[in-house]
């Protein structure tokens, strides 16, 4: 087993302001998604132009934040809002939903879509690229916080985490949604694409890397296991994510096949 290297979640602090491991790493992935944004905005077939990134980056970190705090308050911690109701806007005590964000983010770009004249999945289609690098560092942050570990283990590269052989579930998210899943979108969105077919698969390959490690990951404990003993939360929610990646791709090929014939 590997130790846990017990790394203090507040980075520093002055005062009542405290400066923590998990916000920084949501500042490097919405700079990362800047960076590359504006890099791939520069190509000529790019619809959305370097002028427009910032304001794109802005809506973005918008519906991340309210999307996924607004989703993990409804779908994780709905009991302890109920309570207290002001749960919601204290997000130093953590808490975010990847499936909320996405749906908050999904929101944002029709309304940044909405206001460029173009529709939310050729908005989406820009964005998907720019997304894993935030995934990934996000679930270092998890790491960081000694959260969302696995289950028991005896494999070499398991956690000692109170005398427990533990999978480090959240640096398999980090490798798979994060490395692995940008490798793959930033190559497929280097050329132009079929409307449709960057923010298919990206929904394809996330579900599937989500599901997959779902089955090493331990379960929030007032959810629980769903069903079977194995079916988690995160694992109904990815599904049909890898339903409508699959339709999503099926549809931009079909298109770009009508395209072609009346061409």
């Amino acid at each position: 087993m590997l130790t846990y290297p017990e790394i203090d979640p507040i980075i520093f602090s002055i005062g009542p302001l405290a400066v923590r491991w998990f916000g920084l790493m949501y500042v490097i992935g919405f700079l990362a998604a800047w960076f590359l944004g504006a890099r791939r905005a520069k190509e000529s077939w790019s619809l959305i132009k370097p002028n427009q990134v910032d304001d794109l980056i802005f809506y973005a970190m918008v519906g991340v934040i309210v999307g996924g705090r607004l989703g993990y308050c409804l779908v994780y911690g709905w009991e302890i809002w109920l309570e207290d109701p002001l749960y919601l806007f204290k997000i130093t005590q953590g808490g975010m939903s990847f499936h909320g964000g996405l749906v908050g983010v999904m929101g944002a770009m029709w309304l940044f879509g909405r206001k460029i004249g173009l529709t939310m999945l050729q908005v989406t289609d820009f964005v998907a690229p720019l997304v894993p690098i935030g995934l990934g560092t996000g679930r270092i942050g998890n790491f960081i916080n000694g959260e969302l570990w696995g289950r028991q283990t005896d494999v070499p590269w398991s956690f000692n985490i109170n005398g427990v052989g533990l999978h480090p579930s959240q640096l398999y998210e980090a490798i798979l949604e994060g490395l692995v899943l940008f490798v793959i979108l930033w190559w497929f969105s280097s050329k132009p694409r079929p409307t449709m077919a960057v923010s298919g698969m990206f929904l394809l390959w996330y579900g599937l890397f989500r599901f997959i490690v779902e089955f090493y990951r331990v379960p929030d404990a007032d959810i629980g296991y769903l069903a079977f003993d194995w079916l988690t939360m995160g694992q109904v929610l990815s599904a049909p994510m890898v339903v409508f990646g699959i339709v999503l791709l099926f549809l931009a090929l079909n298109n770009k096949q009508v395209e072609e014939v009346k061409a």
